[in-house]
């Protein structure tokens, strides 16, 4: 029996991908989220074979949510669902430890592929991410200064989705101050200088929905 998670804030999505997954034979969804922050906690719940988890998950983003996963659940793999693309994304999903990406324009096709070959352990990559580019991806040296790191990126988003300092540290698990200081290196990064400018950087890199 395959164990499935779902991570998506559209309900439709979800009930899409539970139709088309729950209709193979041994195959079982046992969990479904609607944010980030309740994908890891059903991951550590349920034990799933595979996670499919959307990027643009609300409070923990599909990066982090996969990082944390991957460390509660190491045995589960990780299959990132989204319309993004591009080299920042794809060496943030990899080093996080998903083994899977799969374009949403892609899921007709290949979603039952990449989830038999994630349930066997195997990575599973569209939107020409081959095997061979993700371990040249791994090899390259991290993102240059100009780059958020991933705990910025994870606060941008908590700050775009409406949180406060605050209760953004509450969520991650940080001090207030720790929030404020990487909050600031986020803005100096992005070189905007308000919260509205730093919720709109975010919508424009994908960090939130606009």
């Amino acid at each position: 029996m395959t164990r499935i998670l779902i991570a998506d804030d559209h309900d439709v999505i979800r009930t899409g991908l539970r139709a088309i997954l729950s209709g193979q034979s041994g195959w079982e969804v046992v969990a479904e989220a609607e944010n980030g922050r309740q994908a890891v906690d059903l991951a550590v719940e349920t034990q799933p074979d595979v996670a499919i988890l959307d990027y643009q998950l609300p409070v923990l983003n599909g990066v982090d949510a996969t990082r944390e996963i991957r460390a509660f659940q190491p045995q589960t793999e990780v299959l990132i669902f989204t319309m993004h693309e591009g080299e920042p994304l794809l060496r943030e999903l990899f080093e996080a430890g998903a083994h899977g990406y799969l374009l949403r324009s892609d899921a007709r096709q290949f979603l039952i592929a990449a989830v038999a070959a994630l349930a066997q352990h195997e990575p599973f990559f569209t939107g020409g991410v081959s095997e061979t580019l993700l371990n040249a991806y791994l090899s390259r040296r991290p993102a240059c200064d100009g780059a958020l790191t991933a705990r910025e990126r994870s606060i941008v988003q908590l700050i775009a989705e409406g949180h406060s300092n605050r209760a953004a540290a509450q969520t991650l698990g940080l001090s207030q101050k720790t929030v404020e200081g990487h909050r600031a290196a986020a803005m100096r990064k992005a070189k905007v200088n308000s919260t509205a400018h730093l919720v709109r950087y975010a919508v424009r890199t994908g960090l939130v929905e606009p």
